[in-house]
C-alpha cells in the first residue's frame, strides 16, 4: 500500500477540458488533473462518470466515436497533445490499455505481446529484453505464451493487455478499469503488479477504476468524477480517509458499514452536488 505522494513535477496536465460527443452531448465539464512523473493517481467514480471519456481525450482516441475536446488542454511534458495522431503520443510515450482487455483473439500470447513492440526503433536485442522483463513480471503469460489469447482466461487477458503496453516501453500508462470482470484475488495480483512497475521502472499510471477501495490503497494521488466533474481530489491517504467518501463509495461511515438501501439516496444528499 501506498500513503504518500511523491513530490515531481507533473508529467500529464489536463486544463479545465469539455467533451462533447455528436456535437451536442456534453459529458466532461471542466475536467482538470495532474499526474507527477513516476506516480500512480486514479480517476474515480461510477458507470457514466465520464472516466472512460478522460482516458480517450488523453489518448486521442475521442474521434472515432465522434468525440471531440472543445474547450481547455492536454499537455504531456509541457507541450500541447490534444488532437494528435493516436500512434504519435504513443511513440512519445503515452499509451492506453482498453476497458474490456481488447487482446488479439486469434493470436497467441506471446505473439500479442510482440504487437506492443511495433512502433519501436532501439533493435530486436532491447524488445527480447523486454519481452522477459514483462514475462518475469507476468509468470502466468510465461506459462501460456504459446497458447491462443482467445482461449485464456480474463485475468490472463487482462495481463497480457498489460504486458502488450510494456512492450512499448512507455512512460505513462492509461488504464482503464483493470479490475472489472476478475475475482478479488486477481484484482489484487493485478494492482500489485502495478505498483512492482511503477516502483522499478519508474512508470506513471493514470488508471480509471470503479472499485475505490482497492484503487486508493495502491494509488498516491487520486480525483473523483461525478457526471463529468471532478468533485474531490487530493492524496489517496486522506480520500480514504474522508467522511463522504467512505459512505459513498467504501459503503462505511463514522457509525460503521452501511447498507446500499441506507445510501441509495445519496446524491440527494452529497455536499458538493448540494
Amino acid at each position: 500500500m501506498l500513503d504518500s505522494a511523491p513530490i515531481r513535477e507533473p508529467l500529464l496536465e489536463v486544463n479545465n477540458i469539455e467533451v462533447i460527443y455528436n456535437h451536442v452531448i456534453l459529458v466532461l465539464k471542466g475536467v482538470s488533473l495532474s499526474v507527477p512523473k513516476g506516480g500512480i493517481t486514479t480517476l474515480l467514480g461510477g458507470n457514466g462518470a465520464g472516466k472512460t471519456t478522460t482516458l480517450k481525450a488523453i489518448s486521442n482516441l475521442l474521434q472515432s466515436e465522434r468525440g471531440a475536446v472543445t474547450k481547455g488542454s492536454i499537455k504531456y511534458k509541457g507541450e500541447t497533445v490534444q488532437g494528435r495522431d493516436p500512434a504519435e503520443l504513443v511513440r512519445r510515450g503515452v499509451i492506453q490499455v482498453m476497458e474490456g482487455r481488447h487482446c488479439f483473439q486469434h493470436l497467441t500470447v506471446e505473439e500479442n505481446l510482440m504487437t506492443g513492440a511495433y512502433t519501436r526503433r532501439d533493435g530486436k536485442g532491447a524488445v527480447a529484453a523486454d519481452l522477459e522483463m514483462v514475462y518475469d513480471y507476468f509468470p502466468r503469460l510465461r506459462e501460456r505464451r504459446k497458447s491462443q489469447a482467445g482461449y485464456t482466461s480474463g485475468g490472463e487477458q487482462q495481463m497480457c493487455a498489460i504486458g502488450r503496453a510494456l512492450m512499448s516501453r512507455p512512460e505513462m500508462i492509461l488504464l482503464d478499469e483493470p479490475s472489472m470482470g476478475l475475482a478479488p484475488q486477481l484484482v489484487e495480483q493485478i494492482f500489485e503488479i502495478v505498483k512492482s512497475v511503477n516502483e522499478a521502472e519508474g512508470l506513471s499510471f493514470l488508471l480509471a477504476e470503479q472499485n475505490t477501495n482497492v484503487a486508493l490503497r495502491f494509488a498516491h494521488t487520486g480525483y473523483i468524477l461525478e457526471s463529468g466533474r471532478v468533485v474531490m481530489e487530493g492524496l489517496a491517504a486522506d480520500l480514504r480517509e474522508n467522511p463522504d467518501v467512505k459512505e459513498f463509495y467504501l459503503g462505511m461511515s463514522d457509525e460503521g458499514r452501511k447498507s446500499f438501501r441506507d445510501v441509495r439516496s445519496y446524491r440527494r444528499r452529497k455536499r458538493w452536488l448540494a
